[in-house]
């Protein structure tokens, strides 16, 4: 079950809500018709696999414990190592087993050996970030930032919440843990939450899904047929569909916080204006990026013990952040490429790059950024390679039978538009310039803030309306991130 169906929107969430609401008054019910609504959610698409999450909820939970009594005696490293050992065991075993077993097979295979054969091992859905979420509550007590969760219940809510559960944002324990015990909602904030939520379902359903289909025709073409228009065309739809796919979720995935009353943070600020690797990773993907800085990055060291440890510690980061992506080079790869220029950003040569020319660093990042998402999503590494020679200039095409005339009709043209103009802060710049005009006239503020509500009220339904003919209409393309 996603978002962006129409069970979602018309079945499960107003079920919810209603249940949700009539148990208000008390908060322990009310955390229960969550969590029940949260592991059906879970089941629907997973079905039996719903027992891994259960058992990482119940190990984590024995596990926060563990640590927590064991500061009393020690350092509770042994304890820290082997909860930790535990979810990362957990994630290896659904996520790279098949990767491992490939890989082991090829180096088998080229010594004459006989190679290994295993039936192929799901994938359960969302199951690197709640690991993370997991990992995260633990380290939290072995710091003493926060004490561990004594009700079984709250901390199965705190992994499973379903709003963030399969795709993020990745939510820390210490700043939720006091809204799972006392929380409000009032008419302010349930309407900001449903404001936000048909904001994120119109990214993803009105823009992501349209750039989504030119992207995947062009990523289909074989090789010798692609052009370098084509493939500048391809890259730049999917570029534009990862951001507004991710972000559309994050958005009603923090419209619906609001509307139960939990507050998420922040996961993308604008990425795409970036002048360098660095300002990009600030600005994409926060809660992931944050958490690889704090739980990872700092214990390795960071910045201290001088540039070449730093240099080792980014790497590091970096190619862990693309095996957690996904069981494949091609994700390695991505997480290499980013690093590469993070360091180099660091050099003489990549502090002039985006230190200068705004434009020149702006074109740089996202030239980077662009060349990065075909190893994201490409199937294979020799696609890729083929992908990113087109985009260089040596394409092998002829631009006969695949040409841009193909991709570009009206409707693809209009989005793209909106698209390029969505991934700027053009709009809230517009809406905080009028805030500012409307306060410096009070007399004619009342008139003006009418005529914007009445805006607003026109919009969000029509955006809305105009999602649910799309999805009544059967076009459908699942959030990217859910592989992960």
């Amino acid at each position: 079950m996603v978002f962006s169906s129409a069970s979602f929107l018309f079945y499960f969430l107003p079920i919810v809500l209603a249940l949700y609401f009539a148990s208000v008054r008390w908060t322990h019910l009310r955390n229960w018709v969550l969590l029940a609504a949260s592991l059906f959610f879970y089941t629907w698409g997973e079905g039996e696999y719903v027992v891994v999450m259960l058992l990482s909820i119940l190990a984590n939970y024995l596990f926060g414990i563990w640590i927590y009594k064991a500061h009393e005696r020690s350092d509770a490293k042994m304890e820290m190592g082997v909860a930790i050992a535990f979810n990362l065991l957990l994630l290896i075993i659904f996520k790279y087993t098949n990767f491992i077993v490939a890989n082991m097979n090829l180096l088998l295979g080229g010594l004459g050996l006989p190679t290994m054969t295993i039936g192929q091992v799901h994938l359960p859905i969302g199951i690197s970030f709640f690991t993370f979420h997991c990992i995260s509550y633990l380290m939290d007590i072995y710091r003493r930032q926060t004490p561990p969760q004594m009700s079984l219940p709250c901390t199965a809510l705190y992994i499973s919440l379903f709003p963030q559960l399969v795709a993020g944002p990745i939510i820390r324990y210490k700043d939720i843990a006091a809204q799972l015990l006392h929380r409000t909602v009032d008419i302010q904030r349930f309407s900001k939450g449903i404001n936000r939520f048909i904001i994120g379902l119109g990214k993803k359903v009105l823009i992501a899904n349209v750039v989504a289909l030119p992207a995947d025709k062009i990523f289909a073409i074989p090789a010798e047929h692609l052009t370098t228009p084509v493939a500048w065309l391809g890259i730049l739809c999917y570029t534009l569909q990862i951001y507004f796919d991710f972000s559309g979720y994050s958005d009603m995935a923090i419209g619906l916080g609001h509307m139960f009353g939990f507050k998420f943070m922040e996961n993308f600020n604008y990425p795409y204006i970036s002048r360098s690797i660095q300002e990009f990773w600030r600005r994409w993907h926060i809660s992931l990026s944050t958490w690889f800085r704090d739980y990872l990055y700092i214990p390795l060291g960071g910045n201290r013990g001088g540039q070449a440890k730093m240099y080792r510690n980014l790497v590091t980061i970096f190619f862990l952040c693309g095996l957690w992506h996904g069981a494949s080079w091609n994700f390695v790869i991505w997480g290499l490429f980013h690093g590469f220029f993070s360091v180099l950003e660091r050099f003489p040569l990549g502090k002039r790059l985006t230190q200068g020319n705004a434009i020149i660093a702006h074109v740089y990042t996202m030239v980077v950024v662009m060349v990065a998402w075909v190893f994201f999503r490409a199937e294979t590494l020799p696609q890729a390679l083929s992908f990113i020679q087109a985009m260089a200039g040596f394409a092998h095409g002829s631009g006969v039978v695949w040409h841009m005339g193909l991709f570009l009709n009206p409707k693809v043209v209009i989005v793209l538009c909106l698209a390029l103009i969505g991934v700027t802060p053009i709009v809230p710049w517009v809406v905080q310039w009028r805030e500012q005009r409307l306060a410096a006239r009070p007399a004619g503020a009342a008139v003006n803030l009418g005529l914007e509500a009445l805006a607003s009220l026109i919009v969000l339904p029509a955006v809305f309306v105009l999602c649910a003919m799309s999805l009544a209409s059967g076009t459908h393309n699942p959030f990217i991130y859910f592989q992960f």
